[in-house]
């Protein structure tokens, strides 16, 4: 026997798996997961007036008095002017991160006890004042949304009955029941507010 006959099976098994599992395998998935699943292997992304305005997945920075805001964003990017500085890029989703902030950390606190202040005394839901660990968290709570009821009804112009309608229709609740948490996505809820006459 040569050389040859012996590495001949390896080689022809090494091309044939490298075929099943790195194109076949992959591909089959791919288009599996196109079929049955399209918006979501699409980016789940939302289209409104025929424009794609953003994802479902990935949250926006939302400021105005008349929109709901999402969960802090505390991503940081590099600085346009200086690059040895840093500046905040929230919900930059080219990025993903936390602060990396310890929960003793001076500035985290000073910075979470001054957004408390803001709701003036109501209790505050964690996801009103903290970030999630992506910084791209695109939902907030249903209580951080109640929270906000009253601003955006005021600045919208309309009820507040309206506004928590519309939260209500938006408001996803844990799979089967039970299988993660009761949540509203931030750019769906605002869509639909700017659609109320």
């Amino acid at each position: 026997m040569t050389l040859v006959s012996h590495l001949r099976p390896a080689i022809v098994m090494i091309a044939l798996f490298t075929l099943l599992t790195g194109v076949v395998f992959p591909l089959g998935f791919t288009g599996l997961g196109a079929a049955l699943f399209p918006f979501q292997a699409g980016g789940s992304l939302i289209v409104h007036d025929g424009k794609v305005v953003g994802s479902a997945l990935i949250g926006q920075n939302f400021t105005g008095a008349k929109y709901f805001h999402g969960r802090v964003s505390a991503l940081m990017g590099t600085d346009p002017k200086d690059s040895s500085k840093q500046v905040a890029t929230p919900y930059d989703a080219s990025e993903s991160g936390a602060s990396n902030l310890a929960p003793t950390a001076k500035g985290l606190s000073d910075r979470v006890s001054g957004d408390v202040k803001a709701f003036d005394g109501a209790a505050v839901p964690g996801d009103a004042v903290t970030s999630s660990g992506s910084g791209l968290d695109p939902d907030i709570s249903p209580a951080n949304a109640a929270l906000q009821v009253a601003r955006v009804a005021k600045a919208r112009g309309i009820g507040e009955d309206t506004v928590r309608a519309v939260v209500a229709a938006h408001t996803a609740v844990p799979l089967l029941g039970f299988i993660g948490a009761a949540r509203v996505n931030v750019l769906a809820v605002n869509l639909a507010l700017d659609g109320v006459k």
